[in-house]
């Protein structure tokens, strides 16, 4: 069960009269991560800046217990914040800061790491499918030694509503038609949707013209059509990352799907500055990192 609209919100259409365009098409790579979990990587290194605030996209999903019965174990973070969606499965997580809390279908876990934490997430299953995304937001340089933080929202507190033409909409963070997600970020203002599009549907999103903003499909087909010819749109497959382009007279973005389609609407305000990441550490300098690292090894994170 999830949340309805709460009785002092009312759903407003998003209006979007110049759509973004697809600016590039990307393909995840499969690799393994933790204790030899199989997973894509949707939002690679090389992404980052195009794509700041948002450091990283893994996509998981099997019901092979092989593939995720490993999980991941103990391992440290510092400067970013992580943001879990768990679409079907069971996952326990437990920090040094003493958090604990399951993750399980539908639910979201929300964790700033901050100046640091170690922690793991592990299978709470043995069969059955699990699937789901990680995705790693970056704190600005002021927030990146903040106290870490933990948050779990599960399936029933999630916003979630269905506009008048069938699309179902899980608010994960930031407002869609009206509605507030379960998240606020201020500095980088993200958005985060999860889109379930019947056959022949479409959904207007409005986004600020200054924010980076990708859609990833994890069901069906979407096409998304460009301010200049709507003939022109773009198909975007299943397990495809589009990149939308950054126009100073773009308002936001429609997506359609002729057969029904799933998908990640995903956007946020660029932080502008340096990333430099080693590992689970993502900071603004060099120096920083070392120190990091130093920290880790002196058991500073616990």
């Amino acid at each position: 069960m999830t949340v309805a609209i709460p009785p002092n919100v009312s759903l407003q259409a998003e209006v979007v009269t110049r759509p973004r365009a697809v600016d590039r098409l990307v393909v995840g790579q499969a690799t393994t991560d933790g204790d030899g979990v199989k997973l894509t990587r949707v939002l690679t290194q090389d992404l980052q800046q195009r794509l700041d605030p948002f450091l990283m996209l893994d996509a998981f999903g099997s019901d092979d217990a092989q593939d995720y019965i490993g999980g991941f174990p103990d391992h440290p973070h510092r400067g970013f914040e992580t943001v879990t969606y768990m679409v079907a499965g069971r996952m326990r997580h437990r920090d040094s800061a003493g958090n604990e809390g399951l993750l399980q279908n539908g639910g979201v876990q929300w964790m700033t790491a901050g100046r640091g934490l170690i922690h793991s997430e592990l299978p709470e299953q043995e069969e059955g499918l699990m699937e789901g995304f990680q995705l790693w937001l970056n704190l600005p340089a002021d927030r990146k030694l903040c106290e870490p933080w933990y948050r779990d929202i599960q399936s029933s507190e999630l916003p979630e509503f269905t506009t008048p033409d069938g699309v179902k909409v899980r608010v994960i963070a930031g407002l869609s038609h009206g509605v507030p997600g379960a998240e606020q970020r201020e500095r980088t203002e993200p958005l985060y949707l999860d889109v379930h599009l019947p056959p022949g549907a479409s959904l207007a999103q409005a986004i600020p013209a200054g924010h980076n903003a990708f859609v990833y499909v994890y069901r069906g087909e979407v096409t998304v059509a460009g301010e200049a010819n709507a003939a022109d749109a773009t198909a975007v497959p299943r397990g495809h990352m589009g990149v939308l382009e950054n126009s100073a007279s773009a308002d936001g973005v429609i997506v359609h799907s002729a057969a029904g389609a799933q998908l990640l609407l995903i956007a946020g305000r660029p932080l502008r500055e340096p990333i430099v990441q080693y590992g689970p550490f993502v900071m603004n300098r060099k120096e920083e990192i070392i120190q990091a690292v130093d920290d880790y090894r002196a058991g500073r994170l616990a």
